[in-house]
């Protein structure tokens, strides 16, 4: 992969372990990386039921697309159902594994075991025997695909916290278990750039050595949809500290959610994978 500065709108230009991990990466590969910035759905038996099921062993995963922040995946399927929650359940990748666009079905895209140098963690919103449904942090927004999750090269794990945003009201909550237990006034995009809705994930966790706006940048599985590229970057939206307060309460951003230092503590101690809701 070639790495290009990667912009997290509403950064710079006025615009996180197993999964409590946080990860430090060097400057120098920053300034490649940075240019700022619960029910689970149900799903209908597929038409190839029947057919046996496709072997991993004969897919070809480097002619597949990458299923990153930096990558495209066209053929995957939509969320099916992006208002909804998740029962928590979330898949760590521990190898480079294929993508499916169905039960049994082909092959579009390779999860890869990391993103920014993270563990890869990524919510489940259904599974169907030894298969689940993933949503995938590419573009476009709401990507999803179904993994071997009976595979030895995942496993899952469980996540007891949802954070939620509200964009139209500028307030994100974070759920554990389902109880509040922290809610604060943030920033997000402005009209022309708007904070794109729907559910995601904290994909990474990020210190920042480049800039100043925030010590800690949480990458979201969703990008702008504004800006297809941002700073030289895909344009990933993340959530992130900002600090000039007035920002909070308001919608100021290039895409990016721009929250309190307490806020932003909280946030960065919690397990990747975790679910986001962008409402």
């Amino acid at each position: 992969m070639e790495f290009a500065r990667i912009g997290f709108p509403g950064s710079v230009s006025g615009g996180i372990s197993p999964v409590r991990r946080l990860v430090a990466i060097s400057a120098a590969l920053l300034v490649l990386l940075l240019g700022g910035c619960s029910d689970t759905s149900s799903e209908p038996a597929p038409a190839d039921a029947a057919t046996p099921p496709t072997s991993q062993s004969t897919v070809d995963l480097s002619a597949l697309p990458d299923a990153t922040t930096f990558g495209t995946t066209p053929d995957a399927p939509s969320d099916p159902a992006p208002r909804k929650g998740t029962d928590g359940v979330v898949l760590r990748v521990e190898q480079d594994t294929a993508v499916y666009d169905s039960v049994r079905g082909k092959a579009i895209a390779r999860l890869p075991a990391s993103q920014f140098k993270s563990p890869t963690w990524i919510p489940i919103v259904a599974e169907r025997g030894d298969w689940a449904r993933v949503l995938l942090p590419s573009r476009p927004n709401g990507s999803t695909g179904w993994v071997r999750s009976g595979s030895d090269k995942v496993h899952k794990a469980r996540s007891r916290h949802v954070v939620n945003v509200d964009v139209d009201a500028r307030r994100l909550v974070v759920l554990e278990n389902g109880r509040e237990i922290g809610s604060w006034e943030v920033g997000v995009g402005k009209e022309a750039s708007p904070t794109p809705k729907g559910r995601t994930f904290i994909l990474a966790s990020i210190r920042e050595t480049v800039n100043d706006y925030s010590p800690i940048v949480l990458p979201l599985g969703t990008h702008s949809e504004t800006y297809k590229t941002y700073g030289g970057g895909p344009g990933t939206v993340a959530l992130h500290g900002w600090p000039d307060p007035s920002v909070f309460g308001s919608a100021s951003s290039d895409g990016c959610v721009r929250v309190p230092a307490d806020a932003l503590s909280l946030l960065r101690s919690l397990p990747l994978g975790t679910l986001v809701r962008l409402r």
